[in-house]
Parts: C-alpha cells; sequence; structure tokens
C-alpha cells in the first residue's frame, strides 16, 4: 500500500486552502477530488462575495475565521494577482420596522470588530439614487472575488509545496487507526492509499463519506441537510456600485444584488430545503417572487429583466426552522481519532474563510 502525509478530500476552494497550508508545512499532501476539475461543486454555485464578518456570532467559528480569513484573502489577492473589487456592501432596511433589526447587526459587527458605518435614507440615497430604504448599514470592506482565479492560485501555491491534486479520484470509505499510525482510504476505483493525516472536505457529501469511516463513531457524525438556492441575472446593467442586501432572514441573507467583476449584476439566492444535492435546475416561474423581493429596495427593477441563472446548494447541518449552526470543524479532541478532520456545514462565509479554515485545521492536526 502506498503512503503519504496528508490526503484531503475535496478540492474546492477550502480543501485547496487546507492542503495548501498543511503541504506548506512539509507535508506531502495530495487531494482526491471525485470530479475532472477543481471546484466544480458548492465552490462553483455560489455569490462569489467577500464577506467582511459581520453575520455572525461574536466569537463563533464563523465570525473569527471569516475576518482572518477576509485579511488573508485579500493579501493573497494582491499578491497573486486574483481578479477582486472592494466594492463595499449597503444592508438596507426597507421599512422602519426592520431598523432595530439592522441596529442588532451594527452592534453584531462591532463585537466581531468589523468597521460599519449607519447611513439614514438620504445617505444611502447619496451613494445609490436608485436605492429605496429607511437606514441602511454600509460594509467598505465587503468585497467581490474570481473564486476560481481564486482556487487557481491555491492550487498553484499547493503544487510549488510539493503537493498535487488528484482528479477523478473518488473516496469511497476509510478504514481509522485509533493509534493514529496510518489511516486507510479506500477509492472507488478498488485502490488504497495509507494516509496519517486525514481530512474530509466533502462538502455535500462531508457527512455521507463520514459515515463510511470505519472506526469514527457515528454519533459524531451530524445529519446532512439541503438548502437550495436560486440565482437570477439581470438584462442590462445595474445602476448600482455597491452590492445590495436586504436584512438578513433565518436560512440566508435574502435575495441580494451581487456585482460580477464586469458589473453585471445577480440576483440570489433564496432558500428552498430539498432533499438532494444533485438538484440544479432553476426553475423560470420563481422570477415574480425575485422581483417583488428586489422591488422593496430596487422598485425601479424593469419589468422582465430578470432571467434565470444557476443554482447553488448549501451544506446545512441543522433543520429547517433551527437555528443556524456554526461551522463544525471537529478534530481528534472531539472525535477521538488521531490525524482526523472533518468539515461539516462549511457554507457561507465557507469561501471567505477558506484561508483561514486552512490555518486552523493545520494547527488542529500539528499543533494538538
Amino acid at each position: 500500500m502506498d503512503s503519504i502525509d496528508a490526503l484531503v478530500i475535496g478540492a474546492g476552494v477550502v480543501g485547496l486552502a487546507v492542503a495548501r497550508a498543511l503541504a506548506q508545512s512539509g507535508l506531502e499532501t495530495i487531494v482526491a477530488e471525485a470530479g475532472p476539475a477543481i471546484g466544480q461543486g458548492v465552490s462553483s454555485r455560489n455569490s462569489e462575495v467577500i464577506h467582511a464578518g459581520l453575520y455572525y456570532t461574536p466569537g463563533s467559528l464563523k465570525a473569527r475565521l471569516c475576518v482572518r480569513g477576509r485579511d488573508l484573502l485579500y493579501a493573497l489577492c494582491a499578491s497573486h494577482g486574483v481578479d477582486h473589487a472592494r466594492c463595499g456592501k449597503l444592508v438596507v432596511a426597507t421599512q422602519p420596522s426592520q431598523q432595530a433589526a439592522l441596529r442588532a447587526l451594527q452592534d453584531k459587527a462591532a463585537a466581531n470588530g468589523v468597521p460599519v458605518q449607519w447611513l439614514e435614507a438620504r445617505e444611502a440615497q447619496a451613494l445609490e439614487p436608485q436605492l429605496r430604504c429607511t437606514a441602511a448599514l454600509l460594509s467598505p470592506a465587503t468585497g467581490i472575488v474570481d473564486s476560481h482565479g481564486f482556487m487557481l492560485a491555491l492550487q498553484g501555491d499547493l503544487e510549488r509545496a510539493g503537493g498535487m491534486v488528484a482528479l477523478d479520484s473518488a473516496v469511497a470509505g476509510a478504514r481509522l487507526d485509533a493509534g493514529g499510525a496510518l489511516h486507510e482510504l479506500h477509492m472507488a476505483d478498488g485502490s488504497v492509499l495509507g494516509a496519517r493525516l486525514v481530512v474530509n472536505a466533502a462538502a455535500l457529501q462531508a457527512c455521507a463519506l463520514a459515515r463510511r469511516f470505519e472506526g469514527l463513531d457515528p454519533a459524531h457524525v451530524p445529519a446532512a441537510y439541503y438548502a437550495k438556492g436560486h440565482y437570477f441575472t439581470l438584462a442590462g446593467r445595474a445602476p448600482f456600485r455597491h452590492l445590495i442586501y436586504p436584512v438578513p432572514e433565518a436560512a440566508g441573507l435574502g435575495v441580494h444584488l451581487t456585482l460580477d467583476l464586469g458589473g453585471q449584476a445577480k440576483f440570489g439566492p433564496d432558500v428552498q430545503w430539498v432533499d438532494s444535492p444533485d438538484d440544479l435546475e432553476v426553475d423560470p416561474a420563481r422570477g415574480g417572487a425575485f422581483e417583488a423581493e428586489v422591488r422593496k429596495y430596487w422598485p425601479g427593477l424593469p419589468s422582465g429583466a430578470l432571467a434565470p441563472g444557476y443554482a447553488g446548494i448549501r451544506p446545512k447541518i441543522q433543520a429547517p426552522h433551527e437555528a443556524a449552526r456554526d461551522f463544525l470543524i471537529q478534530g481528534p479532541g472531539e472525535h477521538g481519532v488521531p490525524g482526523l478532520v472533518n468539515l461539516f456545514g462549511i457554507e457561507s462565509p465557507g469561501l471567505t474563510s477558506a484561508l483561514a479554515i486552512g490555518e486552523h485545521v493545520r494547527d488542529l492536526l500539528l499543533h494538538a
């Protein structure tokens, strides 16, 4: 049986960031990716937003890793020439009853060390004349990034450090060594690979895969739930320079307006709980509901200007109507298996947090 220092399962943005951190620490590291290319799952079906870190419970992993990851991401974009823009974001209250929630968000941002500025309606409309709101929070640290360019930069760093990505290399299961000497990874093609360290960064498949890890108590594996988010695109250019977000809702951040690096606008995601992570169809009939949500803050949206775009699936570890859970980054201290880290529920702000998650996993494995 061939063996290596570290195997990371999943070549999405988080898996690549973790593998990069391990390889740069001197470990022989391979990323096993089931698909034919990197970043074809959750990492390619999101808003490509660099989140500032204002939404998350102070002290939580999401709060700490988002703020740290944001700074690391901007630095990497600058050093590696990854396309990005620090365009800023307005979180808007569209009726007076929402202003209390906006104030609470301002307090949460302050607790997380994230700069925001309260704007009265006239101040927000001076920045964005087409915007309708009663008040807004300006987040100047929010931005957008070429997510595929970011992943290519991570892959490049990984390979320069001696690591590699193995495409079309699905992991079927594992037999874990309770002593931490060498874990056996059973590949879908029937081969077996040994690794001293294993990181399960399989995103939508992480929970199902962990249940096929012989030697891991199933009690440590949460149930998986899938929240589908649809995106619609705008015909023509939007009259906005900032991202526009409504006050957040229970399972997501509301139907918001984001811009790509070419200035084109898209709207989404909404929230639809589904049974399968493979359900990626966009129903054009949802366009009417999207228009109604967008007109709450952009009443000038032309009728019929939205077209179906794409859909993504959030890897949730809480059921519908349950409170949102923090990232579950589960190391040997939680499940008792040396050399294993499982990453569960890595949804937004996973892209922003990726480099900080890489640091965190590296430290769990090498400095425990």
